[in-house]
């Protein structure tokens, strides 16, 4: 029985939302038993062993091994949601604010590159109620950082040929990071993100870093 390390991020800080604490732990799981061996080939056998529990523990929470990756799918869109538009609302300015939301998004891909590679990847995984759900914070995502953008270029901050395109491109530079990063990684997840920043302001075409 593998079990959570004790070393690594502990469920309550990953989901406070989330009660009771076992379903936490199901969750931490879950991430891990995912990342390792890809969402078809985890059993929630798997799972459970990896929480320390009964296999028939996991149904008292999550009704099915989908319901359970749809859950912390889920909550990982809605944490990126948020400290994307607390980037933005808080910003003095478009280029302020895309600075700010590629930093916090880039840092958050990294510090949970496990919990991030399992939410990005295993999207397909989901039944299709639950992708739809999900797919719709996407969109909401998606659209928050296009609308900064036109912002921008209407400020003549920017300038690029669709904003569409140029935020499909900005997620995906942070998404990515949750393939690579590793805690040996040279960068911190704070110093991977203030690269990406001032990297996607020159990718934007923006003449100076704000504050600069």
């Amino acid at each position: 029985m593998s079990g959570i390390s004790s070393a690594g991020p502990q469920p309550a800080d990953l989901w406070p939302e989330v009660q009771p604490d076992a379903a936490r732990r199901l969750m931490l799981a879950g991430v891990e038993s995912f990342a390792r061996r890809g969402y078809h080939a985890t059993t929630t056998r798997d799972i459970a062993a990896t929480a320390g529990m009964s296999p028939a523990a996991l149904y008292v929470h999550f009704p099915s091994k989908a319901a359970l990756l749809f859950a912390i799918s889920r909550s990982g869109h809605e944490q990126v949601l948020a400290l994307a538009q607390q980037a933005v609302d808080e910003a003095a300015d478009p280029a302020t604010a895309v600075r700010d939301l590629v930093e916090r998004f880039t840092a958050w891909h990294a510090r949970r590159h496990t919990i991030a590679r399992v939410v990005q990847y295993e999207l397909e995984a989901l039944p299709e109620q639950q992708y739809g759900v999900v797919a719709s914070l996407r969109k909401d995502i998606e659209r928050l950082v296009r609308d900064v953008v036109e912002r921008g270029c209407a400020d003549g901050l920017f300038t690029v040929g669709d904003a569409g395109t140029a935020a499909r491109a900005v997620l995906s530079l942070g998404v990515d990071v949750a393939r690579w990063y590793t805690d040996r990684s040279r960068l911190t997840p704070e110093e991977l993100g203030s690269e990406y920043g001032d990297l996607v302001l020159r990718m934007l075409g923006a003449a100076a870093t704000p504050g600069s």
